[in-house]
């Protein structure tokens, strides 16, 4: 309300100045300029005056009302923000939440009528599975019930907070490196990056067993960048895109092939790393 009340001052003040400084322009030249000023001096002097004027004072104020109506519009996008994230966070427990904290009850149903061996070990598995989806979707919808930041990389502070709890899980060393200019993304490459470096990194939260962590994102000198995940932990087992257990890495690749990025997950030296690359001019 205190903005709009001084927008609206803002806006009178544009179209009073101008027509204040002609009125004071002619008290002055008739009351104390009329005998040193001619008539037709004096009219070709008033709207060089009034550009003046507006050159210093309304430039100026036009300045801050742009000002006030950009802190407005931002306002307003992040209070759109915060509904969206708070109707998904909604949608994740009352939709997927309960549904998998329903499908653990039955699977527990199930364990304890099945006597036949291999039966309850399947089901120990799926119920372990449940589990950790459970414990994934309740780090989401934590996620999404925390404030964006104002930073101009808002989307970028989740990531940051996921590492953070990684290594505080896992025990160990985290390190966020991240170079890319916010301005050269697209809104769609935000999304789609955000998925992809969250699901990595639940992936090195499950399986790891690291004791360092890195998120690196750095641009090259074709336009394009370079995103990745990596860790000093257990690594893959043959084709990680085809282990049991491992869907987060064949989404994380369907995703890549989607936005036309290169995606990479293999073992370097000491350490495993998922990556994403886009070349230079390519388009989303």
């Amino acid at each position: 309300m205190d903005n709009r009340r001084n927008d609206q001052r803002i806006k009178w003040l544009i179209l009073l100045i101008p027509t204040l400084t002609i009125g004071l322009w002619e008290y002055v030249r008739h009351a104390f300029l009329l005998p040193y000023l001619s008539m037709d001096l004096g009219n070709l002097l008033a709207p060089f005056i009034v550009l003046a004027v507006t050159l210093t004072l309304v430039r100026g104020l036009f300045s801050r009302l742009e000002q006030s109506q950009q802190a407005l519009q931002n306002e307003k996008s992040t209070n759109a923000a915060l509904e969206e994230r708070e109707q998904l966070a909604r949608e994740l427990h009352d939709g997927i939440s309960q549904s998998l904290f329903l499908l653990a009850v039955k699977l527990d149903q199930l364990d304890e009528i099945q006597t036949n061996e291999p039966v309850k070990q399947l089901g120990a598995g799926l119920r372990e599975t449940v589990r950790v989806m459970h414990e994934d979707v309740r780090q989401a919808i934590a996620s999404l019930r925390l404030p964006p930041s104002p930073a101009a990389a808002a989307w970028v502070v989740p990531l940051k907070e996921l590492l953070s709890e990684t290594a505080a899980i896992t025990e160990a060393q985290a390190e966020f490196i991240w170079n890319i200019p916010d301005a050269t993304l697209t809104d769609k490459e935000k999304v789609e990056l955000h998925a992809c470096l969250r699901e990595a990194l639940f992936n090195v939260r499950k399986h790891a067993k690291a004791s360092r962590v890195f998120v690196i994102g750095e641009p090259d000198d074709t336009g394009g960048f370079r995103c990745a995940v990596e860790d000093d932990g257990e690594g893959f087992i043959g084709d990680p895109l085809f282990a049991p257990g491992r869907f987060g890495l064949r989404m994380v690749r369907d995703r890549a092939h989607g936005m036309g990025w290169t995606f990479n997950a293999e073992r370097r030296g000491d350490h495993t790393v998922v990556e994403l690359l886009k070349l230079g001019g390519k388009s989303t």
